[in-house]
């Protein structure tokens, strides 16, 4: 038997008034509240999303704190927002909730224009200006943070491999399991000393790439770079234009026409020739531009191939980009922020154009065929599949699932597949449909039909395998059945986990790598703390920049293939260097990450379908089979976008 333990890290929310967690929600000064001025619907949505669910305290009945759970927050302000009063007499009114504040405390309030917390049960209409509440310490943050928010919580908690070692020891010496009547009424002693085990290293794959050269990248420590060659398949851009959304007083005509000198010159040295100034290059503002301004672009520059479009930060235009060019278009689309195109760096831009081209159809690099596994001996597809949910505290959006599917020898080129589902549901209810979708445009890219199929399922823990397999294998076979009578191609079915708490630290300093002492990539473990019987390893693909590495953890859940641990760990590590959007090997196979990258971008396209009234409830006269098909057109692609990867 053996004992897990690990360090761990949350966010809490800092107690606080909540007119000082309005103003840290909008990002503005106290003072600003102060002014008299509603909240927009925007802020107030946001706001409600960020406080509904928090316990808070009330301040104004002196020791008396009572708490409650907020519920939602009024449309209207304090001033104008009413309940029905039960009067001395009997009789009942309607009264103002800065009216009643006043009569019943003689509190005069300060912020009588915002909006009130309801708060405790919905329909008992019970209302709290927030100027009389505090947010109550202790609560832990089951939201999803804010880009920096994760930023701050990651510099803050990240430690080297040889410090989580020690505050590991330290956690084992302060619970003092020898001393625990627990355990010793049942018998159990307990080593306090750290499992070791024998691991081993993986030789890392050579890499092809394309021009005249043909040179080739031999990975050290999960990383190569590109100086000095050329994509393996590269596009030339021909017609292509510019749109910007950020402010022409902080991104500049000049900036932009220095940035597109930059970026032809580093697309030139990739292979990937930007030829010509662009064909159009405007200036825009705001979310309702992108869909008149993209469809102008199509319609008067015949073969557009692609549009960079520059963003002044965090904004809405985003996802309107991408819903347009994707969904409705079919338009390649590669967004900047402005930051970026004003200081850019080869680097940046060297990243740009690996994006770009794979999104023009074009092929980065390639696995070095003769140092390939035997399972290419055969035509063999390669799945990536992932089911994303709803941030924690959300029950009404849908969950997502995606399926990708490769559709060279290579492989490096991979179609998608989406579908909106049932909220919280595990298994992928449409995965026949959409694996038949894929060895369709297999053969239709190949001329062949897969003789063996790999599957990497990511998002399953191991409570779920079995009814994951019963289904998802079963709708498989069923995919390549409906294509032909007696087609059964021989599947493996590889669940890929990394959210555990399994950590792995080189015992000798001469084998620890990088600035946070990791271990190196290739490190994998198939003895000692892996299952008895069953077919499963760990594999530390990546090299970690911050913080302590996570190994993937990989159950081999059915493999009609026969491969043997060598060969599967092998194929696992060499697929984890053929992610397109850098030059470093990552910390689980490609096919498993775009999975992850299509199921993101379709809540892009959905941010126009789901509905955040804030106000609780959906619109009437829907009901949810009407939502959810509504949502199912939203994240379908345009077709010429399903022929490159869109997603990358």
């Amino acid at each position: 038997m053996m004992l897990n333990i690990d360090v761990s890290a949350t966010a809490f929310y800092r107690s606080m008034p909540v007119i000082e967690f309005i103003a840290e929600v909008l990002e503005l000064p106290v003072q600003a509240l102060a002014e008299r001025r509603a909240l927009s619907d925007a802020q107030r949505v946001k706001f409600t999303k960020e406080i509904r669910g928090l316990k808070i305290e009330i301040t104004h009945c002196g020791q008396m704190r009572r708490k409650y759970r907020v519920c939602n927050v009024t449309r209207r302000p304090a001033q104008t927002q009413t309940f029905p009063l039960q009067l001395e007499t009997g009789q009942t009114i309607e009264c103002t909730v800065a009216k009643y504040f006043y009569d019943k405390y003689r509190l005069q309030l300060k912020y009588p224009h915002l909006p009130c917390l309801q708060v405790g049960q919905e329909q008992k209409h019970t209302y709290l200006p927030p100027e009389v509440c505090n947010i109550v310490p202790g609560q832990r943050c089951i939201k999803k943070l804010t880009d920096v928010q994760t930023s701050t919580m990651i510099k803050a908690t990240a430690r080297s491999a040889p410090e989580r070692e020690r505050e590991i020891s330290n956690l084992v010496r302060k619970a003092e399991f020898s001393a625990d009547p627990f355990a010793h009424e049942f018998g159990i002693t307990i080593n306090p000393a750290m499992t070791e085990v024998k691991g081993r290293v993986l030789s890392a794959p050579k890499l092809l790439y394309g021009g005249r050269t043909r040179a080739t990248a031999l990975p050290n420590q999960g990383v190569w770079d590109m100086r000095g060659k050329q994509f393996h398949t590269g596009i030339d851009v021909r017609v292509w234009a510019i749109a910007c959304f950020a402010q022409q007083q902080h991104v500049k005509e000049n900036d932009l026409r220095m940035f597109t000198n930059q970026l032809q010159r580093i697309s030139n040295d990739a292979g990937m020739p930007i030829i010509g100034n662009p064909c159009f290059c405007k200036y825009a503002v705001g979310v309702e531009q992108v869909e008149p301004m993209f469809k102008y672009l199509k319609q008067n520059y015949s073969g557009i191939q692609l549009v960079v479009v520059v963003l002044p930060g965090k904004t809405p235009v985003y996802a309107e980009v991408k819903r347009v060019g994707d969904t409705v278009l079919g338009i390649a689309t590669q967004c900047v922020q402005a930051k970026n195109a004003i200081r850019t760096t080869p680097q940046t831009l060297s990243n740009l154009c690996l994006k770009m081209n794979v999104k023009l159809g074009g092929v980065n690099s390639i696995l070095l065929p003769n140092v390939r596994p035997r399972i290419f001996n055969e035509p063999v597809i390669f799945f990536g599949c992932d089911i994303t949910h709803p941030p924690a505290g959300d029950s009404r959006k849908p969950s997502i699932a995606a399926v990708v599917g490769s559709m060279d020898a290579h492989p490096s080129r991979y179609a998608a597949t989406v579908r909106v589902q049932q909220h919280r549901q595990e298994i992928i209810s449409d995965l026949t449909y959409m694996v038949r979708e894929l060895l369709v445009q297999f053969y239709r890219n190949t001329r062949f039909k897969p003789a063996r199929i790999v599957v990497y399922r990511d998002g399953v823990s191991e409570g779920q395998f079995f009814n994951v397999l019963q289904y998802e294998l079963r709708a498989i076979r069923e995919a390549c059945m409906m294509l032909e009578r007696g087609y059964q191609p021989g599947i493996t079915f590889i669940a890929v986990q990394k959210r555990h708490h399994t950590r792995l630290f080189a015992v000798e300093k001469k084998d620890q790598v990088g600035k946070a002492y990791n271990i190196p990539p290739g490190t994998t473990v198939d003895v000692g703390i892996t299952h008895p019987t069953e077919f499963d390893f760990y594999l530390c693909s990546h090299a970690g920049i911050q913080g302590t590495s996570r190994p993937s953890h990989y159950h081999v859940l059915w493999d009609d293939n026969n491969l043997t641990a060598d060969e599967l760990q092998q194929l696992t590590y060499q697929m984890c260097h053929t992610y397109v959007r850098c030059t470093r090997s990552v910390s689980i196979p490609a096919p498993a990450y775009y999975a992850h990258l299509v199921a993101f971008r379709a809540r892009y396209h959905l941010v126009d379908r789901e509905h955040d009234s804030g106000e609780g409830s959906q619109p009437s006269g829907t009901s949810e089979d009407t939502t959810l098909s509504n949502m199912a057109r939203a994240v379908q692609v345009h077709p010429d976008a399903n022929n490159v990867m869109y997603f990358a």
